[in-house]
């Protein structure tokens, strides 16, 4: 029996998948910051000004570094793949 192991493909190695997702919660962190912004009453030091806002913040930021995180481990494999 063949070890699977160790002839791994390199296109079932997830690259494909952390840019997709590192790029669609980038973008929903940045179209929320956005709305937020302009749309639903801005911030302040003190934080939003409704409730919608506060909501928009949150998702703000969650999204915006762990999707800038996911996308740049997804172009550093892609980076590597590319060797």
């Amino acid at each position: 029996m063949a070890a699977t192991g160790l002839n791994t493909s390199k296109h079932g190695d997830g690259t494909r998948q952390l840019l997709q997702w590192g790029a669609c919660m980038l973008g929903a962190g940045l179209v929320s910051a956005m709305l937020l912004q302009v749309w639903l009453g801005g911030f302040s030091p003190t934080g939003a000004s409704t409730n919608t806002g506060w909501f928009a913040l949150i998702v703000a930021l969650m999204c915006i570094p762990f999707g800038g995180l996911l996308l740049a481990l997804g172009v550093a494999k892609w980076l590597r793949n590319r060797r």
